[in-house]
């Protein structure tokens, strides 16, 4: 009986065990049920990993060893572009920037002319997004304003709550933390419809699940329960934003619970299929052709970058 009770387990783990990865920080949030209870598939073990950094998530691509990932949609459409057999399922996270300031004189885009303005993000979407709603706006961003990226993300909310700096162009949960430290800031503009009023199609997207486009063809109905655990998990944080920031801490994601709590619902956390996301996603790829083609490989991806279908 206990050789029957073993080799029946072993027949149920068929495939080999797949890991499925994230990233600390706020691209983990919205998938953080996923951690607590991983996907269940009869035929192989699942497992959940936050990597600290992208180039991390992207190497694991371009080996092989990865099937399915979190990554910025740029970084996606540049590995694709290279050559690596990848596509986009679904956009996870979609714009959550703020352009935040205490400068009295600040309260419009066009008011940053001869100022300085601090971000992150230098050569990722929050970079292209301002540069061309700036643009929209008559403002050269080279020219008209200084925007110093020297500062890492919790540097610039901190800067912000101690008076160093008096604007910045920060995505949550850091702009929640900034704000929590310094009620005085407001936003000097609503960055998401800025980026509509600049051509943009719809909120653009900041974070976006990529497959090994193998693992997609080879197994889908594993990539189906996976896909499926994420859409899950987004509805979930988005409704239970208490519980979510206990989760977050307690797996390691680098953000404390209570402004995980407060971020999540200025956070746009979501699953928009691929096809349905192609839109704004090439609207996004767009701007950086404008500011930086090598950022995206180049060009546009074809139409085989975008999963189909997914659920």
């Amino acid at each position: 009986m206990l050789i029957s009770a073993v080799t029946s387990a072993l027949d149920a783990q068929s495939l080999p065990p797949v890991t499925v990865y994230g990233l600390k920080g706020p691209s983990g949030v919205g998938m953080i049920q996923l951690f607590e209870n991983p996907p269940q598939y009869p035929e192989a073990a699942i497992t959940v990993e936050a990597l600290a950094q992208p180039d991390l998530m992207a190497a694991r691509f371009i080996s092989g060893s990865a099937k399915v990932g979190i990554l910025p949609p740029n970084m996606a459409a540049k590995l694709a572009g290279a050559g690596a057999r990848i596509q986009i399922a679904a956009v996870l996270g979609t714009g959550m920037l703020s352009l935040l300031t205490s400068d009295p004189d600040v309260r419009r885009i066009e008011d940053l002319r001869g100022k300085t303005l601090s971000a992150a993000g230098q050569g990722a979407t929050p970079e292209y997004v301002f540069r061309r709603i700036l643009r929209s706006k008559g403002i050269n961003p080279d020219r008209d304003l200084r925007i110093n990226f020297s500062l890492a993300y919790p540097e610039i909310a901190r800067s912000l709550i101690s008076g160093r700096i008096d604007t910045a162009l920060i995505p949550e949960p850091f702009a929640t933390m900034a704000r929590a430290g310094k009620p005085d800031l407001r936003e000097a503009a609503d960055i998401q419809q800025e980026w509509v009023r600049a051509g943009g199609r719809g909120n653009y997207p900041m974070t976006a699940l990529v497959v090994d486009a193998g693992f997609a063809a080879s197994q889908p109905l594993m990539l189906k329960t996976i896909l499926q655990g994420f859409k899950d998990s987004a509805a979930w944080v988005t409704a239970n934003p208490d519980k979510a920031g206990v989760l977050v801490e307690k797996h390691g994601l680098g953000i404390r619970a209570q402004i995980a709590r407060a971020a999540i619902p200025r956070s746009n956390y979501v699953f928009i299929p691929a096809l349905e996301a192609r839109a704004s996603l090439e609207a996004l790829y767009q701007a950086f052709l404008e500011f930086s083609p090598a950022a995206i490989g180049g060009r546009l991806p074809g139409d085989g970058f975008y999963l189909n279908p997914a659920p």
